[in-house]
């Protein structure tokens, strides 16, 4: 049963995103990219759809949470009555490869704990095959194009088509775990420093965060807010996600269950004011350019929405394998919302090109560029469709406007 959505927290590269359950369980992850099949899809089912659970054995009686200050850098604490351990779970920034680091830290006593790792590509549909890597040092988990590696110094075992670990942690001490992905058909990915990758990821989003110049009494919600929008950002195209998952219901039992994995025109333009309005020109100029690149060929026939490559055809279909969110149903994988109408699209994306000082209305004027904001707020042939749909994504088209 997965955990209430507010007990979930978000880690990520800029590429992707995890959603860490309180209970110490990763029940979401889709990888190598955010649209992606999801290894860890607990979340819209159980444990048997893939999750990566670390946690004390005994009885927790206290549990607390909290991000470093000014980063991604997620922090559990489990309260025992042997002790207390502290879970810190992040992702790095983007090397070669794409890495989840997990540290298990004494804080006090000594507690024993389990690791529990379900892997289940396909959106929790496909077992691996699971090997130990020669020289015995990792963990490979290989089914069709993807493959996982778990690097860690404690003892692992299969246990009905899961890979679990029991060990101890005492005050003072540090267990890493170490779970990285990489296509099948290379060679297995280098292994990283854990403690290298946590201060390489703590200096990332503290110099992040430092660039914003909003000042006032609630700077630290504002970063904190910033940060999130930030890790929704597709880093190799400068696509933005509405969101790292798919099929989270509007209303708890609900059909409204969209696949939101795919930037919207609409909630970019948002989101690009946010971070312009806090000092943050280098992700607007990079999706401006993501922008240009999706349209490019055919201006006139903008879509509400893309992939976060420029992808146009996001064909819509069910996952029946999956009982949804608490049998929220169905799941669905892809939006047919791609071929939708919606009107307002056109004055909400017109904003932060006409903004002051915009590095995006700046940047269209560069000679060579195509000028975009000509194709945004012109129309082609003076003709406005009679039938579109509201920004809420009906399936029926309503009409809302005549010629002009």
């Amino acid at each position: 049963m997965p955990l209430r959505i507010e007990d979930y927290g978000l880690i990520g590269d800029c590429e992707t995103a995890a959603l860490v359950g309180r209970d110490g369980s990763i029940d979401w992850l889709c990888w190598p990219a955010f649209d992606s099949d999801a290894c860890f899809a607990a979340i819209l089912g159980d444990a048997r759809n893939g999750r990566w659970l670390i946690a004390p054995a005994a009885k927790v009686t206290k549990s607390s949470r909290h991000y470093w200050d000014n980063t991604l850098i997620l922090e559990t604490r489990f309260e025992t009555a042997d002790g207390i351990v502290a879970l810190v779970d992040f992702m790095p920034p983007r090397g070669t490869a794409s890495d989840v680091v997990r540290l298990v830290r004494g804080v006090k006593g000594r507690v024993k704990m389990r690791m529990e790792l379900v892997i289940r590509f396909g959106l929790g549909a496909d077992i691996p095959w699971v090997r130990r890597t020669e020289d015995r040092s990792a963990v490979l988990a290989i089914c069709g194009q993807d493959m996982t590696v778990l690097r860690t110094p404690v003892e692992t075992r299969g246990e009905n088509m899961t890979t679990v670990a029991d060990f101890v942690v005492s005050e003072g001490e540090t267990v890493p775990f170490v779970l990285t992905y990489g296509p099948s058909h290379l060679a297995v990915p280098e292994p990283i420093n854990p403690a290298v990758a946590l201060d390489e990821t703590e200096a990332f989003w503290t110099d992040w965060s430092s660039q914003c110049n909003h000042e006032g009494e609630h700077r630290a919600l504002v970063v904190r807010s910033l940060i999130t929008l930030k890790a929704l950002t597709y880093d190799p195209t400068g696509g933005i996600v509405a969101a790292p998952t798919t099929s989270l219901p509007e209303k708890l039992g609900g059909e409204r269950n969209w696949d939101y994995r795919f930037c919207w025109l609409r909630d970019a333009t948002f989101t690009l004011l946010a971070l312009m309005n806090s000092g943050y020109t280098g992700e607007a100029s990079a999706w401006h350019n993501w922008l240009l690149r999706a349209v490019a060929g055919a201006p006139a026939n903008m879509q509400i929405m893309y992939g976060i490559m420029g992808q146009r055809r996001l064909l819509e279909w069910e996952a029946d394998w999956l009982p949804g969110y608490q049998g929220a149903l169905p799941v669905r994988i892809g939006n047919a919302a791609h071929a939708q109408l919606q009107l307002d699209v056109y004055g909400e994306l017109s904003m932060p090109c006409i903004r002051p000082a915009s590095p995006i209305s700046s940047s269209t004027r560069i000679p060579g560029r195509w000028n975009a904001p000509c194709w945004i707020i012109l129309p082609k042939s003076g003709i406005i469709p009679t039938t579109a749909s509201g920004n809420g994504e009906e399936r029926a088209g309503t009409t809302f406007s005549q010629k002009s």
